[in-house]
C-alpha cells in the first residue's frame, strides 16, 4: 500500500537551556556491550518480514513497485532524486513501548556503493526518527542494531529510505525484524591503555606529565621509550588517589626533564603502554592553521571549493536557490517586524543551519583577539577565496561573520533601530544529514535582544581599530554601527531573548546583560578613548567583581573578554594596575585547580557537574593563564597552559583527543548536518582541527541519556553524531582551540 515518504527527522537539540521533546532514545550498536536480562518477553513487531509469497503489509513509494525474487523483495530505485526520503519502502502500524529495548535487523543488498537509510520512526507528523543507520550496500549482508524506547506509540514504522542518487539502482531486502523485549545493551567506552598521555605533542622545554589508571596505591616504575623501543628515561609514578572527576584511582608520571625532539614516543607503567606521542612544536603550528580553516567550511552563502578544502566541497547554502528559501530577503517571525533583511553570509553556528549574533560575538572577539595578541597568526595562509589580497587571511575570514552581524542590525526608522536581531534560523527543526543547500525550511528573523546588540557593539568596536589599516571605510562603518548599537542597548536594556524560543534553532537566552554592557564599553573605550565609555566601565559592577568563575568566559558571560582586553591592550583607563592584577588572580585560581587535579585540568565545576562545551571552557581558562604569563613573564603560567592542553589531546579519563585528526584516537563524529559520515558514508567527518564539545554532566540528548546514564564527570561524553549535548561542534568552541594552539606554537 503506497504511502507518502517520511520527511527528515525532527529530533534535534536546542542550545543551552532549551527543552527538547523526543519520543524514543537512539543508541545504535555500542562499541562494547554487556548483555543484561530481558525486561519483557521478546515480541516481533514486523509482520511478514520474510516476504512469504507477498509483500503485504509493506508499502513503497509511488512509481517504485516492489517485486518478489528468490524469497526477498526488490525495488528498482529511480535516479534523479535529491533526498533520502524521496523514495522508500517500509511498514506502518508498529507499536513501541516506553522503556523496552528493540533489536532492529534485516538482510539487504544493492548496487555496490549505494546507501540505504534504515530507520525506525513515526509514520505520522511530525515524523520523528527514533533510530537510524546508513549502511553502504553491496552483496547481501545482515545488519542488526539495538535501541531503547522512552515513550510509547502505536504509530511507528520501519522504513528504508533510498533517495538521493542521480542514477537508478536496485535494492533488495529480506528478514526484516523489530524484536521487542530484547536485553538492552550496556555501553562501555573503549578507553584503550591505562597510561593516558597528550597524544599530539609535548613541547621540548615544557612540562611533560601523564596519568596512569591503576589499582595500585604505592609508586610504580615507568619507562619512556623512543620509536625504536629503546628506553630513554625512567622513574617512579606519584600516587594521586581517587580522581573525583572520573572516579578512577590514578598516579602521575612526570618526565619533564626529557627534552629530545622526536616522534613515536611511548610511556609504559603497570604493564600498560600508552598511545604514541611526539616531543616538538610542529603539530601546534599545523593545528593553529587547521583550527582556523574550520571557519571557511562553516560559511553560509558561498560555495565551498574542493580546490581549497579537498573532500569538503559543497554548494552554497541559503542563497535563494531551491530548495532553499534563502537568506537574501528574510522576514521576521509573525508579529515581530514589518521588514525583511538580507542576512546572506556569516558562519553556520554549529551542526545546524542557524546563525546567532550572541555566539558570533564571542567567536569573532576571540579570533580578533588572537590577531591583536599573537603576531604570528597575522601571517597565516588559510587558503580561502580572499587569500592574496592585502588583508591578512585571519581578518578576511572573520569579516565574513562580521558582515553578517552588521546585517542583523535594525535599519534606521524602524522600531528598535540600531539594535540587533538575536538570531536567524529555520522555522522548524531539520534532521540529519542535510546539506545547507538542501535545507527546504523557511527562514525567520527573531526579535532583537540587548545581549545581541551589545555583542555587535563590542565586536564592531574591536573591528574598527583592527581593520583601519586595511580598509578605513569598513573600519568607520564598523565604529558607527558599534556606537549606534551601544546607544540602542542603553535605551533598551531589558530586551531579553525568550528561553522558550527554541524551535528550529537554539535559544541562546541570556537574562544577565551587565557583563555585555561592560565588555562593549571596554571595546569602545580601547578603540576611541572617549570619556563616556570610560565612565561606564568604571561605574559597572563587573569592573571590581571577580569575573573569573569556573569558566572564564563564553557566549553567556562576556565580562572577562572586556577585562582581558583592558589588561593587555594599550589604553589609558585609570587603575589599570588593579585590572591587570585581577587577571593574574584569576590565573592563580585556575593554576591551583590544575595543580590539585590528577589529570592536570584547570577546571573545577561545582558538584563535579561538567558544563555543556566543557572542552572550550578548559581552553578559555588557559587563555587566562596565558594572559597572566604575558603580563608577568612568570614561567608557572606558561607551564600551566602547556599542562592544560594535555587534557584536550588525550590525557583524560576516556583517552581520546577532543580535536579531530589530532592524536591516535580523536573525536570523529561530532553532531553536524553535513559532516555526517556516521550517517552517510558519502559525507565527510569534520575537518582536522575541529573541537568536540566534551563531557557534559547534564546529558540532555537521547543518545547520551541512553548510553551515559549515571556517568561521572569526564565519562559524560560519547563520540556519536546524535549526542548534541556532548559532541557538537560550534564556532565558539573552535575559536579557543585556534587561540590556544597559536599561543602554544609561539612558545618554543
Amino acid at each position: 500500500m503506497p504511502i507518502q515518504c517520511i520527511p527528515m527527522p525532527l529530533w534535534e537539540r536546542s542550545r543551552k537551556f532549551a527543552i527538547l521533546s523526543a519520543a524514543v532514545t537512539l543508541t545504535g550498536v555500542a562499541a562494547v556491550a554487556v548483555a543484561v536480562p530481558a525486561l519483557a518477553d521478546e515480541v516481533e513487531q514486523v509482520v511478514n518480514g520474510g516476504f512469504d509469497s507477498t509483500t503485504d503489509p509493506f508499502w513503497s513509494s509511488a512509481g517504485m513497485p516492489m517485486t518478489l525474487a528468490e524469497g526477498k523483495v526488490c525495488v528498482d530505485v529511480p535516479g534523479g532524486t535529491v533526498n533520502r526520503w524521496d523514495v522508500a519502502i517500509g511498514q506502518n502500524d508498529i507499536e513501541l513501548i516506553a522503556g523496552e529495548s528493540y533489536r532492529f535487523s534485516f538482510d539487504a543488498s544493492g548496487t555496490a556503493g549505494k546507501v540505504v537509510r534504515a530507520i525506525t520512526g513515526l509514520a505520522v507528523a511530525p515524523y520523528d526518527t527514533y533510530f537510524e543507520n546508513s549502511p553502504v550496500l553491496g552483496d547481501t549482508q545482515h545488519y542488526e542494531y539495538t535501541f531503547t524506547a522512552n515513550a510509547s506509540t502505536e504509530q511507528a514504522q520501519v522504513a528504508f529510505q533510498l533517495g538521493g542518487s542521480a542514477d537508478p539502482w536496485q535494492f533488495c531486502l529480506d528478514n526484516v525484524s523489530l524484536l521487542g523485549g530484547v536485553p538492552p545493551e550496556v555501553y562501555v567506552p573503549d578507553t584503550g591503555p591505562r597510561v593516558r598521555v597528550n597524544q599530539v605533542a609535548y613541547l621540548p622545554n615544557g612540562p611533560k606529565a601523564a596519568t596512569v589508571v591503576t589499582e595500585a596505591t604505592a609508586a610504580l616504575p615507568w619507562q619512556l621509550k623512543n620509536a625504536a623501543g629503546a628506553v630513554v628515561a625512567q622513574g617512579s609514578t606519584a600516587p594521586r588517589g581517587v580522581d573525583a572527576s572520573s572516579g578512577q584511582n590514578v598516579h602521575t608520571i612526570n618526565f619533564k626533564n626529557f627534552s629530545r625532539r622526536g616522534t613515536g614516543y611511548t610511556l609504559t607503567a603497570d604493564g600498560e603502554t600508552s598511545r604514541p606521542f611526539d616531543i616538538g612544536v610542529d603539530a601546534y603550528k599545523k593545528l593553529r592553521t587547521d583550527a582556523l580553516k574550520f571557519f571557511y567550511t562553516q560559511r553560509s552563502g558561498i560555495e565551498i571549493l574542493d580546490a581549497l578544502r579537498p573532500g569538503y566541497a559543497r554548494p552554497a547554502g541559503h542563497v535563494d536557490v531551491a530548495p532553499n528559501q534563502g537568506d537574501g530577503n528574510v522576514p521576521c517571525q509573525p508579529g515581530v517586524c514589518d521588514y525583511t533583511l538580507d542576512v546572506t553570509g556569516g558562519w553556520y553556528d554549529a551542526g545546524d543551519h542557524g546563525k546567532y549574533v550572541v555566539n558570533a560575538g564571542i567567536s569573532v572577539w576571540q579570533l580578533l583577539n588572537e590577531y591583536e595578541r599573537l603576531p604570528a597568526s597575522r601571517k597565516l595562509s588559510l587558503t580561502i577565496p580572499e587569500s592574496g589580497n592585502r588583508t591578512p587571511d585571519l581578518l578576511d575570514e572573520v569579516r565574513w561573520e562580521l558582515d553578517f552581524m552588521l546585517a542583523m542590525q535594525v535599519p534606521a526608522g524602524k522600531p528598535f533601530a540600531g539594535m540587533a536581531h538575536h538570531k536567524i534560523h529555520d522555522k522548524e527543526w531539520t534532521g540529519l544529514p542535510l546539506l545547507p543547500s538542501q535545507d527546504p525550511q523557511p527562514r525567520e528573523l527573531h526579535p532583537v535582544s540587548t545581549a545581541a546588540t551589545l555583542n555587535l557593539a563590542a565586536t564592531a568596536a574591536q573591528a574598527a581599530r583592527i581593520y583601519k589599516t586595511f580598509d578605513p571605510a569598513y573600519a568607520a562603518q564598523a565604529l558607527a554601527a558599534a556606537r549606534t548599537a551601544y546607544a540602542a542597548a542603553k535605551a533598551n536594556p531589558d530586551k531579553i531573548a525568550s528561553p522558550d524560543d527554541g524551535v528550529g534553532g537554539g535559544t541562546y537566552s541570556d537574562n544577565k546583560v551587565v557583563d555585555d554592557f561592560y565588555w562593549a564599553a571596554a571595546e569602545l573605550f580601547i578603540t576611541t578613548g572617549e570619556k563616556q565609555y570610560q565612565a561606564d566601565i568604571l561605574a559597572s559592577p563587573e569592573h571590581t567583581a571577580d569575573v573569573f568563575g569556573a569558566g572564564a568566559f563564553d557566549w553567556g558571560y562576556t565580562a572577562a573578554a572586556g577585562r582581558l582586553d583592558l589588561a593587555l591592550l594599550p589604553n589609558k583607563l585609570p587603575g589599570l594596575a588593579a585590572v591587570r592584577q585581577s587577571v593574574v588572580a584569576g590565573a592563580e585560581k585556575y593554576l591551583a585547580q590544575q595543580q590539585a587535579h590528577p589529570y592536570g585540568v584547570g577546571y573545577a565545576p561545582a558538584n563535579n557537574m561538567w558544563d555543556w562545551g566543557s572542552s572550550s571552557i578548559v581552553l578559555n581558562n588557559l587563555v587566562v593563564l596565558a594572559a597572566a604569563h604575558d603580563l608577568t613573564g612568570k614561567a608557572k603560567y606558561k607551564d600551566g597552559v602547556l599542562t592544560g592542553i594535555d587534557y584536550i589531546f588525550g590525557r583524560n579519563a576516556l583517552n581520546i583527543s577532543y580535536v579531530t585528526g589530532y592524536g591516535e584516537v580523536s573525536a570523529q563524529n561530532q553532531h553536524s548536518r553535513w559532516y555526517a559520515r556516521q550517517l552517510d558514508p558519502n559525507l565527510p567527518n569534520p575537518p582536522p582541527g575541529t573541537l568536540a564539545g566534551g563531557p557534559n554532566s547534564s546529558i540532555q540528548d537521547p543518545v547520551a541519556q541512553e548510553k551515559l546514564k549515571g556517568c561521572v564527570g569526564q565519562f559524560c561524553y560519547i563520540d556519536d553524531i546524535g549526542s548534541w549535548a556532548t559532541n557538537e561542534l560550534t564556532i565558539n568552541w573552535n575559536a579557543p582551540i585556534s587561540w590556544v594552539s597559536a599561543w602554544v606554537a609561539d612558545q618554543n
